[in-house]
C-alpha cells in the first residue's frame, strides 16, 4: 500500500543586520490537523475522496467485479495480459490490480471521520451528510476488499505520517471486516438528513447507502451463513430504496447515454466528464480505430463505434456463449453490444460493448461514461433475490425488469414463480442480461455459488475454494510485511 506522507513546508528566513529578537511560533509543516479547520476544508476532502474512487473506476472495479467471470475472452489486438483473469491463471507472482487506491480512498474517509466532528458547520444536517458519505465510502471500500481478498488489514484510523509500528498491520478476519462494514452503514443511514440524491447522483446518499446495504447483507446471508436474518435486512434496505426518486427508464439504452447522466434509474454512479478526468473507463480495452477494420465491416457499423481518443485496441470481447444467450426480442441485446461483421456468416470480426461508449466530440470517441455502481433495475433484482431466499414470490420484481426489456414481446417472456432453486437460476440469468459489462457478474456468480459451474476455466475445480478469492501477491506483501498470502494461494 502507498504510504500517505505529509510533505513538509520548509520556511527559510534570512535576517541581515537584524539584532532584534523575534518571538514567533515557527510553522514547519502542513499537517492534516491544520488543514481540517472549516466546512470548506471538509467539502474539499470529500471531493478528493470521490476523485480517488474515480481512479478505481478507470478499470479496477471492472477487473475485480467481472473479468474473472465467463463474460470476457481474447480478441483481435492480443490480450494485454487480461487472459490471466478470464482464464483464471493468476498466481502470487502474477496477480491483478493491487489495493493501493482502495486504501487511499479509505484513508481519506478516515480523515474526514476523525476531524469533521470538531468543525463548525452552517448546519448539523450538512455536517451529518458529510460524515454519512465518509461512513458509506469506507463501507463500500471494505466490501470491495473483503469480496476480493477475504481478510485484509483493517484501518479505521487515518495514516498521517510514517511510523511502521502503526502503519504495518496484519490482516483482520473477513468477519471483522463485515462487522465494520455493517456498523458504518448503520451510522450512515442514521446520519443522512434526507432521502434525496445529489446532482448527478454521483455522491453517496441515503438511497445508495440502502442499495449497498442490501448488497452487503445478501453477500453475508449467502457467503457468511447470515441466513434469514441477513436476507430480511437486505429486503428491508432494498425496499427502502424504492421510496426515493427512482424509476425504470422506458428505453433501456437511455440509461447509458452520455447526455443522460444522473437519470432517475441511477442510484449511485462515479462521474466522468470530458476535460475533467484524465481517466477513461474500462471500455478503452474494447475499442480500436475504425481505420483498422477489414473491408467487409460496413460503414454503418464503423459509425456506431467511431474513433476512440485513446485505447489499447480491441484486446477483449464478449464471449460467444454469453452473446448467444440473448434473444433478438430482448431490447437489451442491441443496447449492450454490437457485432462487427460482414454479410457472410464467416466474416465475423469482433464485438464491442455499447453501455459505456461515451460520446463523440470533435470526431473522436471520448470514453467518459459514468461508471454505474447501483441502478434501480439492479435493486429490483437484488430484492427478487432476497425475497426468493426468504421463500417469498419474486414475480413482481422480475416482471418489472422483463417488461421493460421485452416491451411488446413481454407476454411470451413472463416470469413464473417456481422452486427456490429454479428462481435463483432465473434471477442469476436475468442479472446477466440486465447488468452485463457493469462490473457485477463475478460477484453474482460467487454469491449465488455458481462460479465453478459457469466459468469455463473453473469447471471441475469446486474443491479449490481459494480460487474464489484473489492472491495478494508477492509485490503487495513486500510492501505489507505483516500481511500473509490469501489461504490456498
Amino acid at each position: 500500500m502507498k504510504k500517505l506522507h505529509i510533505v513538509p513546508l520548509i520556511v527559510a528566513m534570512l535576517f541581515t543586520g537584524c539584532k532584534k529578537h523575534l518571538e514567533i511560533t515557527p510553522v514547519s509543516a502542513i499537517t492534516f490537523e491544520s488543514f481540517f479547520k472549516s466546512e470548506n476544508d471538509v467539502q474539499g476532502a470529500l471531493n478528493g475522496m470521490y476523485v480517488r474512487l474515480r481512479a478505481l473506476a478507470n478499470i479496477n472495479l471492472f477487473i475485480w467485479g467481472e473479468a474473472r467471470s465467463e463474460v470476457m475472452t481474447n480478441s483481435i489486438a492480443g490480450t494485454l495480459g487480461y487472459e490471466r483473469y478470464y482464464n483464471n491463471t493468476m498466481n502470487p507472482n502474477v496477480t491483478g490490480p493491487d489495493w493501493t487506491d482502495v486504501y487511499s480512498t479509505i484513508n481519506t474517509a478516515n480523515l474526514i471521520l476523525k476531524y469533521t466532528p470538531e468543525i463548525d458547520f452552517v448546519s448539523d444536517a450538512v455536517k451529518n451528510n458529510a460524515l454519512a458519505q465518509a461512513h458509506t465510502m469506507r463501507a463500500f471500500s471494505y466490501f470491495l476488499l473483503a469480496r476480493t481478498w477475504g481478510g485484509v488489514p483493517l484501518r479505521t484510523d487515518p495514516t498521517e505520517g510514517y511510523d511502521p509500528a502503526t502503519i504495518q498491520m496484519a490482516k483482520a478476519s473477513e468477519a471483522d471486516l463485515f462487522k465494520l462494514i455493517k456498523e458504518d452503514l448503520d451510522k450512515a443511514l442514521q446520519l443522512f438528513p434526507d432521502n434525496l440524491f445529489t446532482a448527478g447522483r454521483s455522491k453517496w446518499s441515503k438511497p445508495s447507502a440502502n442499495a449497498l446495504k442490501g448488497d452487503v447483507y445478501l453477500w453475508t446471508g449467502k457467503r457468511l451463513n447470515g441466513g434469514t436474518a441477513d436476507f430480511t435486512t437486505a429486503l428491508t434496505a432494498l425496499t427502502a430504496v424504492q421510496t426515493a426518486d427512482v424509476q425504470l427508464l422506458p428505453n433501456f439504452a437511455d440509461i447509458f447515454r452520455y447526455d443522460n447522466k444522473g437519470n432517475k434509474e441511477i442510484v449511485m454512479a462515479i462521474t466522468f466528464k470530458i476535460g475533467e478526468s484524465p481517466f477513461q473507463t474500462f471500455a478503452h480495452n474494447m475499442y480500436s480505430s475504425s481505420t483498422a477494420y477489414p473491408a467487409y465491416v460496413p460503414q454503418s457499423q464503423r459509425d456506431i463505434v467511431g474513433v476512440p481518443q485513446v485505447g489499447n485496441g480491441n484486446v477483449w470481447r464478449i464471449r460467444d456463449t454469453v452473446r448467444n444467450q440473448f434473444t433478438n426480442n430482448d431490447t437489451r441485446k442491441a443496447a449492450t453490444y454490437v457485432d462487427l461483421m460482414g454479410s457472410a456468416a464467416n466474416q465475423y470480426y469482433t464485438n464491442y460493448g455499447l453501455k459505456f461508449n461515451g460520446t463523440v466530440a470533435s470526431g473522436l470517441r471520448e470514453l467518459q461514461s459514468d461508471y454505474i455502481l447501483y441502478r434501480y433495475a439492479d435493486v429490483l433484482l437484488m430484492k427478487a433475490e432476497a425475497k426468493n431466499a426468504l421463500g417469498q414470490d419474486p414475480t413482481t420484481e422480475m416482471n418489472l425488469v422483463r417488461q421493460r426489456a421485452y416491451g411488446p414481446n413481454f407476454n411470451s417472456n413472463v416470469f413464473v414463480n417456481g422452486t427456490k432453486a429454479q428462481n435463483d437460476d432465473a434471477i442469476l440469468k436475468e442479472r446477466l442480461f440486465e447488468l452485463l459489462l457493469e462490473g457485477k457478474r463475478w460477484w453474482d456468480l460467487v454469491r449465488f455459488g455458481k462460479a465453478f459451474d459457469i466459468v469455463p476455466s473453473l469447471k471441475g475445480k469446486q474443491s479449490q475454494t481459494h480460487l474464489l478469492y484473489w492472491p495478494i501477491g508477492v509485490g503487495m506483501r513486500t510492501r505489507e510485511p505483516l500481511v500473509t498470502e490469501t489461504p490456498g494461494w
